[in-house]
């Protein structure tokens, strides 16, 4: 009987802009949620437990949040690898714009000034696999309201801050693009092509 001639999986990318909410990752800890329900209430927020990995992170208006929906066969079964090729993605779109992100050791996401005083956080990143197929992904400050980021302990770091494009570069950043710049770089480090920007 002949083999069955095995169908390759079909990835895709998608972008998105969240309302205002709080996610914290199946390891995260609930205390570095430092307000009480009523005051996301009032700040328009809302909070949510996710399978994710990491602690808890803040999505809202003006930051580009990725899912790569990816075979990890087709391409390397290795989750480290995988948030270390999103990490590259990241200071590359950076480096578009003058600025040099930095991966910080035992920490995930792209930093700037790492080691220093005003050490700060740009990209959170929370994956998950399931049979080498990911999810979750992303979350790089653009344009992000960062005084959302007051009401938590960011992916549990309490000794850094959080920066976005805006406050870096003293000025508003078109998200879309930022998008294509993500895209294009997701191509080159990934090695593949995206036929279509999947936006939901």
């Amino acid at each position: 009987m002949p083999e069955t001639e095995q169908v390759p999986t079909r990835s895709h990318l998608l972008f998105c802009e969240h309302p205002h909410v709080y996610t914290l990752g199946k390891s995260g800890d609930e205390a570095n949620l430092l307000v009480p329900p009523q005051k996301l209430h009032e700040i328009e927020a809302t909070y949510y437990k996710i399978n994710r990995g990491g602690d808890i992170t803040y999505h809202g208006p003006g930051q580009l949040v990725g899912y790569p929906i990816l075979d990890l066969d087709h391409f390397f079964p290795d989750v480290h690898k995988y948030l270390r090729y999103l990490e590259e993605v990241f200071i590359k779109v950076m480096a578009d714009y003058g600025l040099q992100g930095e991966r910080a050791p035992k920490e995930t996401g792209v930093w700037i000034d790492v080691g220093k005083p005003s050490g700060r956080k740009i990209l959170a990143l929370g994956v998950r696999a399931s049979r080498w197929v990911t999810m979750h992904g992303w979350a790089f400050n653009v344009n992000t309201d960062l005084n959302y980021f007051k009401n938590i302990i960011p992916c549990g770091i309490d000794d850094k801050d959080v920066t976005s494009l805006e406050k870096e570069l003293g000025r508003k950043v078109p998200i879309e693009e930022v998008k294509e710049k993500a895209k294009k770089y997701f191509e080159k480090v990934f090695e593949v092509e995206l036929l279509g920007l999947e936006t939901v």
